[in-house]
């Protein structure tokens, strides 16, 4: 049985921090990196396109051969409204019918999971796996370098710091 981990994450940008969790899942036969495409909690992000690139440049500097870029979100939006935890799993189950799908958090979420849509289902249906960062790097953190013009070399990967330089994506 394929063993599928899905790490959902605003990805704005994607931070050494998240190179921390998506390596600690190589034990999974797949690894799919699932960037938000509208906020749960309506936060401001870069737009789609520009953080699925990243992520592209991230799985690349990675070299990780089961990290992959899912842009299923874009699929499942309906206008107005986010893209549940629960409508993500239930989409990619039905993907992938024989896998064991793990919905990867960070801490940040672990201590909110409870406040997700259907939460109680979620638990019952799939494992759900909280895995902190071993690397402290917020992407917020890299944000206010790139808008402070500070060098961000060791906050991400070299790929991701050279396109975030390049396209000037969060200058103030």
């Amino acid at each position: 049985m394929e063993k599928i981990a899905i790490f959902g994450s605003a990805f704005n940008p994607p931070t050494l921090g998240h190179k921390s969790v998506v390596e600690s899942l190589t034990h999974f036969d797949r690894i799919l990196l699932v960037p938000s495409i509208a906020h749960a909690w309506g936060k401001e992000m870069l737009d789609y396109e520009s953080r699925c690139s990243l992520i592209e440049a991230f799985i690349d500097d990675l070299g990780l051969p089961q990290a992959e870029l899912s842009t299923v979100e874009q699929d499942l939006l309906q206008p107005g409204q986010s893209v549940t935890t629960y409508a993500l799993l239930t989409f990619l189950q039905e993907q992938w019918p024989e896998a064991e799908l793990t919905f990867v958090i960070g801490p940040d979420n672990l201590f909110q999971f409870g406040q997700f849509y259907r939460a109680q289902e979620i638990l019952q249906r799939w494992s759900v796996m909280a895995c902190p960062e071993k690397v402290k790097v917020r992407s917020t953190d890299v944000r206010k370098c790139l808008q402070e013009k500070k060098e961000i070399n060791t906050m991400t990967t070299p790929s991701v710091a050279a396109l975030l330089k390049q396209q000037n994506s969060y200058d103030a």
